[in-house]
């Protein structure tokens, strides 16, 4: 029993002589762990040292004052008989209700919800032209709960700005960021009133600069795209940098099928949301310059058919009659490349460039005109309501003509009647328009590929002008390569190349 005994002591004393060596081991590697890291070809792995935690709160303390939630409300007239539509003439309802329809209101009020950022102490309050447009009453909202009446001071929907007044003084502001300098990878932060829960702050990076989507949300779009969360309630709201300053005014998302956020959201830049501020202040409208022509994106294809595989710029599809563009001499098929020495990289730059600039400015367009550079100087005039209106929707009734086939090439596949007068009418052309109307494009041809499309009318076959069936299908014979169609649809002028 003693043997036992003093076999079980032996066997604990070893181990815990074990576990003194292996821990001091363990200790010993763990104090001297960047010398006995492995060494990885050249380089040696690295290291974890844990850095200062990262908090924007300071910066959030500062600038959610300055936030606001907007409030709308507007009275929209009942266009619907009795307010119910058909519903109540099913005699079902009538003997229900004795023969006697239940009257509905003639106007009911609509309400939205938004917000807003304060930009001066005496109460200027930057937002989004649709948290306000058409509202009869607008209220402000702090997130102390206080509540004062607002009143527009102007409102730009092209750009979807608003100017909002509230009769205060000495109230908390954001400063304005020159928004030129924002890139992609900057943190932002997104603060507003999102579903009207309360004020929020969300957190993102810049995931793109000068984002336009072809005017599917404003007229001009040059916006800053963030994955900052932006939700129903955020329009308006400000979007700012670490520093607490405001970078851009939240204004839409891409929902997607679920109608939330998905990590796509765009602000109005700064410098767009304060000039426009600042006309709006100073002159109580916006005033934009206007040129007259209609520019086209230039393609790689288009620029081999214009014969200049590497030219840049946009291309000029449309000059208005009267416009400054048509007084300065500029053609169809001119190429745009720069303004003022300023490259042009596409339409979308070149349209906020010009409307940017003030009715009456001369600028120096640099022009690539068959090959040849020349400069043409342009006075700008004012843009208008008409001006802002963009092309009609194409015209796809189908004309039921007899067609002629483009015999070879690039056009092969594409069918072509000339144009008559109920043509002219129905396409809403001027009387004295020629080309011929496309009246089938083969699905799997080449020219559906480039976009041609049924009921386009084809005025030019490279450069060349076609007022009938015969001069197109003369044309298309002597067309060697790529051809460039100038269309018209819809009100507008393209260009289209066609590879062969």
């Amino acid at each position: 029993m003693n043997r036992n005994f003093h076999i079980r002591r032996s066997t604990a004393i070893l181990t815990l002589i074990i576990a003194a060596l292996v821990g001091g081991l363990v200790a010993s590697m763990s104090m001297n762990h960047t010398a006995a890291l492995p060494v990885i070809g050249n380089a040696r792995a690295a290291t974890y040292e844990p850095g200062p935690l990262v908090s924007f709160a300071p910066t959030v303390k500062r600038a959610m004052p300055a936030v606001v939630n907007i409030s709308s409300s507007k009275v929209i007239k009942n266009q619907q008989q009795n307010g119910y539509g058909n519903m109540f003439d099913d005699p079902f309802f009538r003997r229900f209700f004795g023969g006697r329809m239940p009257e509905a209101p003639r106007e009911r009020r609509a309400e939205s919800l938004g917000s807003g950022v304060i930009v001066s102490p005496d109460g200027y309050i930057l937002t989004n032209n649709h948290v306000v447009e058409g509202a009869t009453q607008v209220k402000v909202s702090f997130s102390d709960r206080r509540e004062f009446p607002a009143k527009v001071i102007g409102t730009d929907a092209p750009t979807d700005v608003a100017v909002l007044k509230i009769d205060q003084r000495d109230l908390p502001v954001l400063p304005i960021a020159d928004s030129a300098h924002a890139q992609v990878g900057d943190v932002v932060l997104a603060i507003g009133d999102p579903f009207g829960v309360g004020q929020t702050v969300t957190m993102g990076i810049v995931s793109a600069t000068g984002r336009s989507l072809g005017g599917a949300i404003e007229r001009f779009e040059d916006f800053i795209q963030t994955d900052a969360a932006i939700n129903p309630g955020n329009s308006g709201g400000a979007l700012i940098n670490t520093k607490g300053e405001l970078v851009g005014i939240n204004t839409a998302i891409l929902a997607g099928n679920t109608g939330g956020n998905q990590g796509i959201g765009f602000a109005i830049p700064a410098n767009l949301a304060r000039n426009i501020m600042d006309q709006i202040l100073k002159s109580g409208k916006v005033t934009r310059g206007f040129i007259g022509i209609l520019p086209q994106e230039l393609t790689p294809d288009m620029a081999k058919a214009f014969g200049s595989p590497n030219l840049k710029g946009v291309a000029v599809a449309e000059v208005s009659d009267n416009t400054p563009a048509s007084r300065a001499g500029m053609k169809v098929g001119d190429v745009i490349t720069a303004i003022n020495h300023n490259p042009v990289t596409d339409v979308n730059q070149f349209r906020l460039q010009v409307a940017g600039m003030a009715p009456g400015t001369k600028i120096d367009l640099s022009v690539n005109r068959n090959g040849r550079e020349m400069d043409v100087p342009v006075t700008l005039a004012q843009m208008d309501a008409k001006n802002l209106s963009g092309p009609q929707d194409d015209n796809n009734d189908d004309q039921g003509a007899a067609p002629n086939q483009g015999e070879k090439g690039a056009l092969k596949g594409v069918s072509v009647q000339g144009l008559n007068a109920d043509m002219r009418e129905q396409l809403q052309l001027p009387a004295n328009s020629q080309g011929v109307i496309v009246t089938d494009v083969d699905p799997s041809s080449r020219a559906a590929d480039a976009g041609l499309q049924q009921n386009d009318v084809i005025v030019q076959v490279n450069h060349k002008p076609v007022a009938s069936v015969s001069q197109f299908n003369t044309a298309v014979r002597e067309t060697r390569g790529s051809t460039l169609l100038l269309v018209k649809r819809g009100g507008g002028s393209l260009f289209i190349a066609v590879q062969e």
